[in-house]
């Protein structure tokens, strides 16, 4: 009788196993279907060398922080592809979990999907997908790749992925020149930006030091607090900076809600590795 229970558990955690695998794999093909459309609506240009003349139109902040990424006398960036690493969670009383990610950007038009795998518990893993598209923004989270958990649409967060784009847009920075920008200088060491695609707007302020490095990056985002969507300021400072594939970027930093209850930091990252002008996945 022993062994009759312990052959149908056996059985039980191969199927699990199974779907579990099959569910994952499901949602990778996805993910990597998605990554080669948004590369195909990426326009086919002849690639262009960043100058000092194209830059002497921004703010004179940003012309330092292009100077200072090295991007001058180099090939404007069309696609990028990178890999991340880092730490995540939801809210102040959750633990943090380990994530690791892969992301791919298209600039013209703006565009990008993130897909992301975070260890809930040893055995517990959750699988994300963010995307922006076509001016359209979309968050798809599920557990063990199968089962949804969360699939959220509509104007907020629109915004708050073309906001997270504009964001990110430091670590492919000739994408400052975008025609989908609008710049305003502040002041000697901030600008203001204001990105709009296919009906989605989204604005923040850049802060940049002397040294001509982006510092910081503020913005009012909406935040989905128990399914009601609330306009809060977002930052995402930023801890170290390195040079790959000759160009000199941000590869550490954090996520930030700036709430009147106190800085909740809910995303902290480290960028393993970055390519540009590959348009394929990993």
């Amino acid at each position: 009788m022993i062994k009759v229970v312990i052959f149908v558990l056996g059985i039980i955690v191969v199927m699990i196993a199974s779907f579990i695998i099959i569910g994952n794999i499901a949602f990778k093909s996805k993910v990597s279907n998605e990554v080669k459309e948004l590369f195909k609506k990426s326009q086919e240009t002849e690639l262009k060398v960043v100058t000092e003349k194209e830059i002497k139109y921004l703010p004179e902040p940003v012309q330092r922080y292009l100077r200072y990424s090295q991007i001058i006398g180099k090939e404007e960036i069309k696609t990028v592809r990178l890999k991340q690493k880092g730490f995540i969670r939801t809210s102040e009383k959750q633990k943090w979990m380990s994530f690791e990610a892969e992301q791919y950007y298209t600039t013209n038009p703006p565009g990008f999907i993130w897909f992301a795998t975070a260890k809930a518990a040893p055995f517990l893993s959750i699988k994300v997908r963010d995307r922006f598209h076509e001016g359209r923004g979309n968050m798809l989270v599920k557990l063990f790749g199968l089962k949804k958990i969360a699939d959220a649409t509509g104007p907020e967060i629109d915004q708050g992925t073309l906001i997270r784009y504009l964001n990110e847009m430091m670590w492919f920075p000739s994408a400052y020149l975008s025609e989908y920008i609008q710049w305003e200088q502040i002041d000697s060491n901030s600008a203001k930006a204001t990105i709009s695609c296919k009906g989605a707007t989204a604005s923040s302020i850049l802060n940049f030091n002397e040294k001509g490095e982006l510092t910081n990056f503020v913005a009012q985002r909406y935040r989905d607090i128990g399914g009601k969507f609330v306009m809060e300021t977002w930052s995402t400072p930023i801890k170290e900076y390195k040079e790959i594939n000759g160009s000199r970027i941000p590869v550490k930093g954090e996520g930030v809600w700036n709430l009147s209850s106190g800085d909740f930091s809910y995303i902290r990252l480290e960028i393993t590795d970055i390519e540009y002008n590959n348009p394929s996945t990993y």
